[in-house]
């Protein structure tokens, strides 16, 4: 199939690297206009060459300058929510800044973004929200990730109210949940990682061990899922945790 987002705009957000980079061209292939976000705009160095329409500087951590960028791009009909980052450390190894952090930008952030795109989406009775998750948190738990999964369950949580509050609004609303997904940022965790357990090979190995499927996901199956979830082929679909993990919740 070709063109399952003809007509629509997208408006996502951690559009330099990894899923919310693979999830932004995948839209803009399936025919979307697709505005993508990052807080480092050189990240986002050759999505305009690939289809994308425009890409933008955004802070999530900013209310003032989501909201302003809702006025300037106008009405949407799809809004992906992608900021994340991944604390390490258990409960006694979890400051009140890093906790503050992690739900500022994991679940706050998507908070500010539906709170400025949703009214536009009411006001048309129409409109897809996609919240990114984790298999960490809804699933199950996973060591040295104390409030990243308290941040991801509750992405669920928001997901679902969000869902139930504007069903009869013509709103959708559903988040991803991603097993270890090959990406920039999961290099980081493996070079950190690398260093307490010798070596980076030896890293590596352990997050694909976690994995029943004995690899690593990509990003671009991730984005495969956030197209079914932006498209009309979901149109009965609200409130829904899609899990892309292979197996990682079994």
């Amino acid at each position: 199939m070709a063109d399952r987002l003809k007509g629509k705009t997208a408006f996502c957000t951690a559009s330099g690297a990894g899923i919310g980079r693979a999830t932004a061209l995948a839209f803009a292939r399936e025919g979307a206009r697709v505005i993508a976000t990052d807080l480092d705009e050189g990240r986002m160095q050759g999505l305009k060459e690939a289809g994308i329409a425009e890409c933008l500087k955004l802070d999530l951590l900013d209310t003032d300058a989501v909201n302003a960028m809702a006025k300037r791009v106008g009405p949407v009909d799809i809004l992906f929510n992608c900021g994340g980052f991944v604390h390490h450390g258990d409960a006694l190894h979890c400051s009140e800044k890093d906790w503050d952090f992690s739900f500022d930008l994991n679940v706050k952030s998507m908070h500010r973004g539906i709170q400025a795109f949703l009214p536009g989406m009411v006001e048309r009775g129409k409109g897809v929200i996609i919240n990114m998750a984790s298999g960490a948190g809804p699933s199950k738990a996973v060591a040295n990730r104390y409030v990243y999964t308290a941040t991801k369950a509750a992405v669920v949580g928001l997901t679902k109210a969000v869902a139930f509050d504007f069903i009869k609004k013509g709103v959708r609303c559903n988040c991803i949940c991603p097993g270890t997904i090959q990406s920039p940022s999961l290099d980081d965790r493996i070079a950190a990682l690398g260093r307490e357990v010798g070596s980076t090979e030896k890293a590596r190995q352990m997050f694909i061990d976690r994995q029943p499927m004995g690899r690593l996901g990509t990003a671009e199956e991730v984005a495969h899922v956030a197209v079914y979830l932006a498209s009309d082929e979901s149109a009965f679909t609200t409130g829904q945790s899609f899990f892309v993990d292979g197996g990682f919740a079994l």
